[in-house]
This record gives structure tokens, sequence and C-alpha cells, in this order.
């Protein structure tokens, strides 16, 4: 295994931080509010959410109930270490999807589309987005 960096954090650590902010910031959670729910500093959790600081095991499954997710929420399409095998599960999520939902018109959108209930209506805003996306790609 390679040893890291002192000063870079690790991998896992920073894809589980930035989890924790995409999932704080889609329900519109302040860092110091969900500081005071877990009894520690809002500096902490940017900490947390920039991986300089590792998550220990309580303190993730406290995490994931504040924020109401399971705690394999935060491992969701982490990256897999060099020489490790591929896991049996799902495949996890492309990059691209979580880097989207963690800008701010990643996240309105996810928000707004989430507010839609009509299954039909999701449907068709999910066809005029491929239509538009369509119209925009330059043909080779």
């Amino acid at each position: 295994m390679n040893k890291m960096n002192k000063k870079s954090p690790n991998p896992i650590d920073r894809h589980v931080g930035s989890r924790v902010r995409m999932r704080r910031m889609m329900i519109s959670m302040s860092q110091e509010k969900l500081g005071d729910q877990l009894g520690i500093t809002f500096q902490q959790i940017q900490k947390y959410e920039k991986g300089t600081n590792r998550i220990g095991a309580s303190r993730l499954q406290q995490i994931a109930i504040v924020l109401g997710v399971p705690v394999a929420f935060f491992f969701e399409g982490a990256p897999v270490p060099e020489g490790f095998p591929k896991g049996l599960g799902e495949s996890p999520s492309p990059a691209y999807v979580s880097d989207f939902l963690a800008t701010s018109d990643g996240l309105a959108l996810t928000k707004a589309f989430m507010k839609v209930r009509d299954p039909k209506v999701r449907r068709r805003i999910v066809d005029l987005v491929e239509a538009v996306a369509a119209e925009e790609t330059p043909k080779r």
C-alpha cells in the first residue's frame, strides 16, 4: 500500500466529508446547526467536510442520524484504493453525479425535482432536459 503525504487528506475521508456536506446542503442545514446538534464547533464540521479530519465511526453514526440518511450513504461512490478488489454490491455513482450535486445549481435542481410528485411529470422533465442537452451537444 502506498504511504500518503501527511498533509493531504485521505481520498476516502475527502469523499465522506463531501457527502456530509452535500447532504447537509440538501436539507438546508448550516454547519453551525449540525455542529450544535453534535455538540461540536462549526470549524470541526468544516474540517470533516474537507476531509482534513477523519470522522470516527460513532461520530459518523451521529451525523447520519442528524442528517436522516443511513451510514452507507456517505460511502456511495467512494474511490476504491488501488489493489483492492471491487465489491459485489451496486456499482458506485459516477463522480460527476456527486460533483453535480455539490454545486448550487445541482442542489437547487435536485430539491425542486424531488418536490414534483407526479411520476409522469417527472419523466417529462427528464425528457425535456435530455432534449435540451441533445440540442446543445455539438454534432460530430
